[in-house]
């Protein structure tokens, strides 16, 4: 019944009825011109030349077409129920609701807020000077949803990282989390390790001053001492060192014969200039040492020949050298026998000795005189 009297009502002052929730506003316009903004409840309006526009306030953002001529000409209709909040090209507002960031305004931007969503508070910050976004902050946006507008950078225990601001260097990072307001400016970060750590030159064909190709392996200690130079003076401070290297190692083994490589392995050779080269653009450079000198197959052939040659060479001189000095030994005690007769019958007396614990019987065919003479001469 009050449904059918409703419409009755309605029909004969030419209006109808929209209802409202509590998280629900309605925007009214009456012949072109702002009439309302209505909250919850139950409302009448024109059933002609009216345009009603319903607003969801859990969105927070007042989205519509009019807003900007809603605040220009009926600023008491917007105030109450509306705030408009603005920024120069010099900064960022920072929304919070409850202490809870819900909205970040980027440089000349505009948002309208539903009030009734609030209460809010606008924090403004600078980034005219600097674009760093305070660790506690950062963490706070992180949490809220709003990492996507920070650009975030870990530099790690052992490393500096190098902040550039649209191609200039700006400043160094220390070890820890760092955030900077993206879109605004270009920002990046070039890590560079502190830490003393080996460059490899591997596979490097060069040939000596014999005219042989060899290949060599070369490992290099470095650490960067300074790295705003290491950054700045080179494109790659690493490839830098890596050439250098390179050049030095060809210069000065390519001066240099086969034996001489081998016999010093890599001891003699001077990478001073390369050192004072690489002081210029921040780098300490350490030992230098070859790891690997590689020959071509017929080559470690040779050698091998060359190399068992010189061992059997060298067997044969101390093979020859003992024999020599066996036979000395035999000379020497062949006199002693010829002087002393004596000796020569003991000598006799160990011989058969040790032959007679090797045999069962023993037959003597000269005698036991030509034997035992001596002996018996020396017990009388």
């Amino acid at each position: 019944m009050t449904q059918i009297l409703t419409a009755l009502f309605g029909a004969v002052t030419g209006t109808e009825t929209i209802t409202l929730t509590e998280t629900q506003r309605a925007l009214l316009l009456e012949k072109g011109r702002f009439a309302a903004i209505l909250g919850p409840g139950t409302h009448r309006v024109p059933r002609s030349n009216a345009v009603i526009e319903r607003h969801d306030i859990d969105r927070l953002r007042f989205v519509s077409g009019f807003d900007r001529a809603l605040f220009r000409t009926r600023p008491d209709l917007a105030e109450p129920h509306l705030t408009e909040v603005t920024t120069g090209p010099d900064e960022i507002a920072l929304i919070t609701r409850d202490g809870k960031p819900v909205e970040v305004l980027m440089p000349d931007a505009r948002i309208v807020l539903w009030r009734d969503a609030g209460p809010f508070e606008v924090e403004r910050l600078g980034i005219a000077d600097d674009l760093t976004v305070a660790p506690q902050l950062a963490r706070r946006l992180i949490a809220a949803g709003f990492g996507a507008i920070l650009a975030q950078f870990r530099v790690l225990d052992g490393h500096v990282g190098m902040l550039f601001v649209e191609g200039v260097l700006a400043a160094r990072l220390d070890p820890g989390l760092h955030a900077f307001w993206a879109r605004i400016r270009d920002v990046t970060v070039k890590m560079v390790d502190l830490r003393a750590r080996a460059h490899e030159v591997t596979g490097q064909e060069i040939l000596t001053k014999d005219r042989v190709t060899i290949r060599v392996n070369l490992t290099a200690l470095f650490r960067v001492t300074d790295a705003e130079r290491a950054v700045t003076a080179v494109r790659d401070f690493d490839e830098a060192l890596h050439r250098a290297l390179q050049l030095a190692l060809r210069r000065q083994l390519g001066a240099q014969t086969l034996d001489q490589i081998l016999a010093d392995k890599g001891e003699g050779l001077g990478f001073d200039a390369v050192r004072a080269e690489m002081a210029g653009i921040g780098i300490d450079l350490g030992e230098v040492a070859l790891k690997d000198v590689i020959l071509p197959g017929e080559m470690r052939e040779i050698l091998n020949r060359v190399v068992t040659a010189e061992k059997e060479a060298e067997a044969n001189v101390i093979r020859r050298r003992e024999e020599t000095n066996a036979t000395r030994s035999l000379l020497n005690t062949a006199k002693v026998m010829a002087e002393n007769p004596v000796m020569l019958r003991l000598k006799e007396l160990e011989a058969l000795e040790t032959i007679a614990g090797k045999v069962q019987h023993l037959t003597v065919h000269n005698g036991t005189r030509g034997l035992l003479d001596e002996v018996a001469t020396l017990r009388d």
